[in-house]
């Protein structure tokens, strides 16, 4: 293979292949735009070019068990748009040199032993393509990337060209045409789809095309802390955010309400205190959503989307109740009926007693009762004493008389 020359497009994927990836690979750099070598069981280093010139569009070399650290000679790969290392053993910190790779729209470095914390951003400008970001099951520490969610202005903005796939196309000889009226521009047929495997609503969903309006932002099971920024309601045209997993705190932004392209939203297992925002039944999209195993409280909010969800969704917050939880909110306070009126009291008498709640019969008879044991004990009290008074004064007036009857 290393003997090849103008080759485009060199996919292996999804065999059985062993070994290293051959360095002389690197001598196709030139030429090569399309390396899609994901689902086998290589190992070793990615190849480092030997040379400044890069032709790459794609790479993906993800499922398989690559070591090292990502080669920074892709920093040279100008065209690069979609890089996949995920599930490997790669050990580094986040690539934030790659932001200078300004046509770069999906970077999955997901299930790595990537590190650290993702820091802020060198230059005020990267990322600028960026849609898709997965680097979910790493070990990446300290707080959310904040600073990131404010730059990557692709997920901001509505794209009016957003129903294309991702993939390698061939520029054409003629990109215009004119039909006699206006001069239009012919787009390219894709020759190579690019597909990828990421979590959509709470499981692996694998995507053989990839639309162009597809946002995606997934940054579980690592180890972020602190709170979730407000910076990330900024990014408007986001359609999956899944941040569970991690020791996050504080409350849900209300700035959530704002990405109203939202299909799914995952905080679950994070340490998350306050209550839902109400705000977010703003998102009519939203067909996921969980928050479970948080610290959560008050009422669940009851419209729009939010009347869909199940009770896993909501789990593990001991504050939360109301549906479809079976714990209510708070109990009503039941108000004490009033007597019937003297002009309707023989009438309504019976109908009165029937409405009487049964906890203020109970308390009443209880009462009475209690009164009456004590009446009924004080009143045998009384005669008790009355009786041994006039017993003891018969005796009395007996003793007198017997005794004048002997002296006589």
């Amino acid at each position: 293979m290393c003997q090849l020359s103008n080759i485009d497009i060199l996919d292996l994927s999804k065999n059985k292949l062993t070994g290293v990836i051959p360095p002389c690979l690197s001598n196709l750099s030139d030429t090569l735009s399309v390396l899609s070598l994901h689902g086998n069981d290589l190992y070793g280093r990615f190849p480092l070019w030997k040379n400044d010139i890069c032709a790459f569009e794609m790479i993906d070399v993800s499922d398989n068990q690559l070591q090292g650290s990502l080669p920074k000679g892709l920093a040279n790969c100008s065209q690069l748009e979609f890089l996949n290392f995920g599930n490997n053993q790669i050990v580094d910190t986040f690539p934030s040199w790659m932001g200078l790779l300004f046509d770069l729209k999906v970077l999955i470095l997901r299930a790595n032993r990537f590190h650290g914390a993702i820091g802020e951003p060198e230059v005020g400008d990267q990322f600028l393509k960026l849609r898709i970001v997965d680097l979910s099951m790493n070990n990446f520490s300290s707080s959310l990337p904040y600073e990131y969610f404010k730059i990557w202005s692709a997920m901001k903005v509505h794209d009016s060209y957003d129903g294309y796939y991702y993939g390698y196309s061939e520029p054409t000889l003629h990109p215009f045409h004119f039909d006699g009226e206006k001069l239009t521009r012919d787009d390219p047929e894709v020759k190579y789809h690019y597909s990828m495997t990421i979590s959509n609503k709470g499981i692996a969903m694998e995507y053989a095309k990839i639309l162009g309006y597809l946002n995606v932002i997934d940054l579980s099971s690592n180890n972020f802390i602190g709170e979730i920024p407000n910076s990330v309601g900024s990014l408007t045209e986001l359609r999956l955010l899944n941040i569970s997993n991690n020791n996050l705190t504080g409350p849900i932004p209300l700035s959530l309400a704002n990405l109203i392209q939202l299909e799914s939203l995952d905080l679950s297992s994070n340490k998350l205190s306050g209550v839902i925002p109400p705000t977010l039944t703003h998102l009519i999209f939203l067909a996921f959503f969980n928050v479970s195993d948080n610290h959560l409280s008050g009422p669940i909010p009851q419209l729009n989307q939010f009347t869909t969800f199940e009770n896993n969704s909501f789990g593990g917050n001991f504050g939360l109740c109301g549906g479809p939880l079976t714990k209510k909110c708070g109990n009503p306070i039941e108000t004490p009926l009033a007597p019937p009126s003297s002009a309707f009291a023989e009438e309504d008498s019976g109908m009165w007693f029937e409405e009487l709640d049964w906890k203020v019969v109970l308390i009443g008879f209880g009462g009475g009762l209690v009164i009456g044991v004590v009446m009924g004990l004080t009143t045998t009290s009384i005669i008790e004493q009355w009786f041994l008074r006039f017993y003891r004064g018969r005796r009395g007036r007996q003793g007198r008389w017997m005794h004048q009857i002997r002296f006589a």
